[in-house]
């Protein structure tokens, strides 16, 4: 791993964490409406940020896969 994508993986954990969290404390019932609501604001914003990233590992992944494609395995 390269220390370019060393700080998103750190950064997708994170989020990933936080997010689990605040599900944890909206599922207890425990929070009034107002702190409910804005976990949920926080929750989506941390969701989209994990799906960006994981859309981008994707697209890195079918690029190394496409390229191992091209390689003749029989030299």
């Amino acid at each position: 791993m390269d220390k370019k994508s060393a700080p998103s993986t750190i950064d997708f954990e994170n989020s990933l964490k936080e997010l689990e969290k605040i599900v944890r404390e909206l599922e207890s019932g425990e929070v009034s409406l107002d702190e409910s609501l804005q976990r949920f604001e926080k929750g989506i914003e941390l969701y989209k940020q994990c799906r960006q990233t994981l859309e981008v590992a994707e697209k890195r992944i079918k690029i190394l896969s496409d390229s191992l494609k091209e390689i003749d395995y029989r030299d």
